[in-house]
């Protein structure tokens, strides 16, 4: 009784900073964004750098709520072994006509730093595979992942064959 009153004072108490919700799909991304940055061996400034606009952009959060959602997902990240469950809030979650699009986020972070890894490519097939978006769409998302980045390096962007 005294705990369950204790525990209802404390969430009742305003000095009790209340920490973030996100849906689960968000935080998925966000901790496998962590990890197909970490995927190559060293997590580069620029993949990180990608991160926080990319989940802005996706989820509609502001530059703070982004910024608490990537350090929700490096904890995430850190206690995790497996990319399992995260693939499946995503497939859970996410309907299958925008997962291509979440391809185009993971595709965004492991072309910030400018290069491909075949530990990255390998990841981003595996995550393809898990949440049921097909080679050709992931693809189509690494095309348009690497139009968007070519644009931000004010390079011209490759015109389709």
């Amino acid at each position: 009784m005294i705990k369950t009153l204790k525990k209802l004072a404390d969430a009742l108490s305003p000095d009790k900073a209340k920490a973030p919700s996100f849906e689960p799909q968000a935080l998925a991304v966000a901790a496998l964004m962590l990890e197909a940055a970490a995927m190559d061996g060293q997590v580069d400034q620029q993949e990180t750098d990608a991160m926080q606009p990319l989940l802005m952009k996706a989820f509609g959060l502001n530059a703070t709520e982004a910024a608490d959602l990537v350090e929700m997902a490096r904890e995430a990240h850190r206690t995790s072994n497996q990319i399992i469950h995260f693939t499946r809030d995503i497939k859970d979650n996410v309907p299958f006509e925008e997962r291509a699009e979440i391809m185009e986020l993971f595709w965004g972070v492991v072309l910030a730093d400018g290069k491909v890894h075949d530990y990255e490519a390998n990841l981003m097939r595996r995550i393809a595979g898990l949440i049921h978006v097909t080679d050709r769409e992931s693809g189509a998302a690494r095309k348009r992942a690497e139009a968007k980045f070519a644009l931000a390096q004010g390079r011209e962007v490759p015109l389709e064959d």
